[in-house]
């Protein structure tokens, strides 16, 4: 998981951080930013959906750990004295924080997609897009096309349906099992194509799968958000679809075919180039462009302080902005 590569860097001295684009401080009034090392997809998983039948065993509660982080971060005086608007929390798991998100939604969040989050809780403006960890290692690509992925989803369903007796298409349902990753290595690392529909999120971890295996990503994900955009052009590594263009019967296969044997060598060409930025335990891989991203937004934080210590307190009725995009007035609640 991303959070504990994070971690791990954070834990390194700093003789052994190759080129990160930010520094550990111990004196925290030297610090621009507060990572906190709370493990949110880690967590989420973890925390047990029913009790086990007959176990005596005290079962661990997710929801619990959010409140219980919530109320410690709200004790701190570093988080009080801007809101929290320069701690740094990672929550790449689409459920992460569900219970608490909104207190923690000035802080600069580490996100996967917005799939999950309202409005005035995510920005591109302050938050980071992330990748997911991929689970299936590098390799090249050569023959065909691949949909991989457990059912879920009303685009990934109707593609299923459209796609399944379709000639040089193979379905792989995977399952998170060793074996399951085995059968989807093999899929993906023997495609020239991976078809990557919205699920129950815009965005899933087979994307940055088949980045890493060089397949060619066909999106199929109208509302995606995608990492590290100010250096990478994925236009040059991916197929952007429509939905209603892919749902079209016959569409999709047949622009694939149509795609050369020249083309699609340049695609993963452009793969190979930045696959790199999406390997978390690579050095100079994910985590320091991930750093270089946080330390992007310390401009748009101190401005964001600065404004907010300046304008008149809002109305707590009225709704807000987490990326405060605008100079409103309301009630005055000190002076």
């Amino acid at each position: 998981m991303g959070e504990w590569y994070l971690f791990k860097d954070l834990l390194k001295p700093e003789s052994e951080r190759f080129g990160s684009p930010v520094q550990k401080v111990l004196d925290p009034e030297e610090a621009d930013f507060f990572y906190v090392p709370f493990f949110s997809s880690l967590s989420l998983i973890v925390n047990p959906a029913r009790p086990a039948s007959g176990s005596d065993k005290p079962l661990y509660s997710d929801e619990e750990n959010q409140v219980a982080l919530i109320e410690w971060l709200e004790e701190q005086v570093y988080w009080k004295r801007n809101n929290g608007r320069d701690h740094v929390i990672m929550a790449s798991d689409p459920n992460a924080f569900y219970k608490v998100i909104d207190k923690v939604k000035y802080s600069v969040l580490l996100v996967c997609d917005f799939g999950r989050l309202k409005e005035d809780q995510g920005s591109l403006v302050k938050d980071v897009i992330v990748p997911y960890t991929h689970r299936i290692n590098t390799y090249r690509a050569i023959s065909v096309l691949i949909l991989h992925g457990q059912s879920g989803g009303k685009i990934r369903d109707l593609l299923f349906q459209l796609l399944e007796n379709e000639e040089d298409v193979i379905i792989k349902h995977g399952t998170q099992s060793r074996e399951g990753r085995r059968a989807a290595s093999h899929g993906m690392h023997t495609s020239k194509f991976c078809l990557n529909p919205a699920g129950d999120t815009p965005s899933a971890c087979r994307l940055f799968d088949s980045i890493v295996s060089l397949c060619v990503p066909v999106i199929v994900s109208d509302s995606i958000e995608l990492p590290f955009e100010d250096v990478i052009d994925y236009r040059k590594i991916a197929i952007f679809l429509e939905s209603n263009a892919a749902l079209k019967p016959e569409f999709l296969v047949s622009m694939l075919r149509g795609i050369t044997t020249e083309r699609i060598l340049e695609y993963q060409k452009e793969l190979n180039e930045v696959k790199c930025y999406f390997q978390y335990g690579v050095p100079n891989g994910t985590v320091n462009e991930i750093w270089r991203q946080v330390a992007q937004k310390l401009p748009f934080i101190k401005l964001s302080i600065n404004r907010d210590r300046r304008l008149v307190k809002r109305d707590l009725n009225a709704r807000d902005c987490s990326c405060l995009c605008s100079n409103q007035t309301g009630i005055i609640t000190s002076l």
